[in-house]
């Protein structure tokens, strides 16, 4: 019979963090990302600084799935749906469209609604979380491809909703869509403008880069704090086992509602920042391919690993449009002419990454580290040989 033995200090899987590590790592890539846009602008002009700006709305929208799926162990095949409540309600507090299709809405106010962002933004993020509860309570005991399959209903509803309540009450202005919407004002700046500050000048796509930067951060902020929560642990527990966890005495009903909630509201939150990016929200925008892009970044970079999901999200947002913008004049260099559509070897080339990716690494780009991984890293570390029982 093998018998325990006792756990040394050293062996505890807290290990002492390298400050000077840390914040030497932090301040490279708080350069890195501070500079990035401006690099990328002068090498590429403004349509790859829009690519980062899309990156960066992927990263939140793929931190608010991996809440769901990465924690919690639900499969979400709708997630588009919340991005899109967002978006919509953002646009309907920010345009014209409403006072110009109710006239008792346009007596009350003649300017328009107008109403401020930093009013707007947490209304998307509650309006949002509330249609991620309204999603869950139905789906508590389903799992797995039950569970996905009503998701991806969920998301095709609201689609089918936003495109279709133009009549008899114009709300969303059906396929035709929302224009107007208004720009993010930050301290008096209109981020639709151009400015100059310290002697450069920013056009709005690198305005727009830095929010989204700091709206990214905040997510990855709260992420961080839940995931090594009770919260956290118990999404953990229910994703492993929800039985279990159900007999441990963990509340799986509220504790997968939250899930729903929380990841919702970070969607929303993505949603009215593309709104006011775009100036203009339509339905085509919140198909079911970008849940799948959305639910491809979390399983690429790594299921439950911020980082690993922060690095899928990038690379998914990037690397289309580097096919995009290669593949047309690279097949002129070969062949003197365009054989086969950009748009088709682009796909062509964007599915095989993917299917050689899943093949050769399951677990994703980045996963997080195993158990047992920590356990031989800190004995290894402490010069001593972890005990296998």
């Amino acid at each position: 019979m093998t018998s325990l033995q006792r756990i040394e200090p050293s062996m505890s899987l807290n290990p002492e963090k390298n400050l000077t590590k840390t914040l030497t790592v932090g301040i490279v890539t708080a350069v890195i990302v501070a500079l990035l846009p401006v690099l990328v602008g002068a090498a590429g002009g403004n349509y790859w600084v829009r690519v980062l700006d899309f990156a960066m709305l992927y990263v939140m929208l793929a931190l608010g799935l991996n809440v769901v799926v990465g924690f919690a162990g639900l499969l979400d095949l709708g997630y588009i749906a919340f991005y899109a409540v967002g978006a919509y309600t953002a646009a309907l507090l920010t345009s014209p469209h409403l006072t110009t299709q109710f006239a008792w809405l346009a007596s009350l106010f003649p300017n328009g609604l107008q109403t401020p962002y930093w009013i707007v933004v947490p209304v998307a993020m509650g309006v949002a979380a509330i249609a991620g509860v309204l999603l869950g309570a139905p789906t508590l005991r389903l799992r797995g491809d039950y569970l996905a399959i009503v998701t991806l209903g969920f998301g095709e509803i609201v689609r089918i909703f936003m495109n279709n309540m133009d009549r008899p009450l114009n709300i969303t202005n059906g396929p035709q869509g929302i224009t107007g919407v208004a720009p993010l004002h930050i301290a008096g700046f209109n981020l639709a403008q151009p400015h100059t500050l310290l002697g450069f000048a920013f056009t709005s796509v690198y305005m727009y880069y830095y929010v989204f930067v700091i709206c990214a951060l905040l997510v990855i902020w709260v992420c961080t704090r839940l995931q090594h929560s009770r919260i956290g642990r118990a999404w953990a527990a229910i994703r492993e086992d929800e039985i279990a966890a159900k007999a441990m005495g963990i509340n799986t009903r509220n504790v997968k509602l939250l899930a729903f909630a929380m990841g919702a509201s970070f969607g929303g939150l993505s949603g009215a920042m593309f709104g006011s990016f775009q100036g203009f929200v339509s339905p085509e925008s919140f198909t079911f391919v970008e849940s799948i892009v959305v639910l491809a970044c979390v399983v690429l970079g790594g299921m439950g690993h911020i980082p690993g999901v922060i690095l899928g999200a990038v690379l998914l947002a990037i690397f289309p449009e580097f096919l995009r913008s290669t593949m047309g004049p690279l097949q002129h260099l070969l062949f003197g002419h365009q054989i086969v559509d950009t748009e088709v070897i682009r796909q062509l080339l964007y599915g095989l990454a993917m299917v050689v990716i899943m093949l050769y690494r399951q677990e994703g780009l980045w996963p997080a580290a195993k158990h047992e991984d920590k356990i031989a890293k800190i004995a290894k570390r402490a010069g001593k040989t972890p005990v296998r029982v």
